[in-house]
């Protein structure tokens, strides 16, 4: 049997080529209708609604409070539905960290809906700051750390400006997530060049996430999100620092204060998750439920970066990948196929 390491993507995977994919693949008819009547419980549109709406809508669709919802329930379904993998541990980017609680068993797949449903809710209702993607890699994946420390010390130097609130929200593979007001964003935007003709890339509905500006989104979050939600994962979680919770090791308490507290306000290390997942588990599949399939590329990049199988650069991931799939996207029906 394969193994497999399963990496929960985070917010900005559902775009329009997802519309209708959760009702066509959720395998649990019972499950979906629970979570419609929670969100219809707070007045919110159901999933079965916004999944099945005639057209996609940015405004709509890529709000927290609908998005983060809709991204948990497709990533929940998929790991329903896998079959014949030996699932060893198990990942997330960003909000993907709440979906890998629940596909780890640390949530119940209805306390999973809560955490996310009201933190994608507060988030939205908050909005604060916002945040850009800008890559420190080229188009052939190779690496280049003086590159990444040049931008890193461009974001440092330009949080030290005054009404300035700039700093690094997500290590994405080969791609920087800075995150912070307004002036800060707009200063890196000016500072750097435009890359690969679409960077730097402002996220629409995005707030200013892993960054000190969410502490008034997280404490409100641990007031309505309470330690009885939790539960011992069953299988290793792998969180936001490259950090593993062993099934058995961790407290409910220590939890809970990871996902509502450092995971909230501090910079997620997504680098740093996938390339603990390479060293401690070396799965044979490293596979990415819905939706989508862009979380794949920051996936590769972070191998790359860590070495794994002496890859060096895109080249050597589409020799390995031909030859030996270890990359398995769901949402493509062929590599589905393999895993569900």
């Amino acid at each position: 049997m394969k193994t497999a390491v399963l990496v929960c993507p985070g917010r900005g995977t559902y775009t329009k080529s997802e519309l209708g994919s959760l009702t066509r693949t959720f395998p649990d008819a019972a499950l979906l209708a629970r979570f419609d009547a929670a969100r219809q419980a707070l007045g919110q549109e159901t999933l079965t609604a916004l999944d099945t709406a005639a057209t996609y809508s940015v405004a709509k669709h890529s709000r927290g409070d609908n998005a983060s919802a809709l991204i948990y329930a497709c990533t929940l379904g998929d790991r329903l539905a896998l079959k014949g993998i030996n699932l060893v541990a198990v990942t997330g980017n960003s909000m993907g960290w709440y979906s890998a609680l629940a596909c780890a068993g640390a949530l119940t797949p209805d306390n999973g809906f809560a955490v996310v449903n009201t933190m994608g809710t507060l988030m939205q209702q908050s909005l604060i700051g916002g945040q850009l993607v800008y890559p420190h890699m080229g188009d052939d994946w190779r690496p280049d750390p003086a590159r990444k420390s040049h931008l890193l010390a461009l974001v440092a130097e330009i949080a030290t400006r005054p009404d300035h609130t700039l700093s690094l929200s997500i290590d994405l593979g080969g791609l920087l997530v800075l995150a912070g007001n307004e002036t800060g964003l707009k200063a890196f935007e000016a500072a750097v060049p435009s890359a690969q003709g679409r960077f730097p890339m402002r996220l629409s509905n995005h707030a200013a996430f892993h960054t000190a500006l969410q502490a008034p989104v997280a404490a409100e979050g641990r007031a309505r999100l309470p330690e009885t939600l939790f539960a011992q994962p069953k299988l290793p979680l792998i969180d936001g620092r490259g950090h593993i919770w062993w099934p058995g090791t961790a407290t409910t308490a220590t939890l809970r204060d990871y996902t509502l507290g450092h995971q909230v306000t501090e910079a997620y290390d997504f680098t740093a998750a996938i390339r603990t997942a390479a060293r401690e588990f070396a799965p044979d599949y490293f596979i990415i439920p819905g939706p989508g399939t862009t979380l794949g590329g920051a996936v590769v990049q972070s191998l790359i970066l860590a070495g794994w199988k002496g890859m060096g650069d895109k080249a050597d991931f589409q020799r390995s990948q031909a030859e030996a799939p270890f990359l398995i996207s769901m949402a493509l029906p062929e590599q589905r196929a393999l895993v569900a």
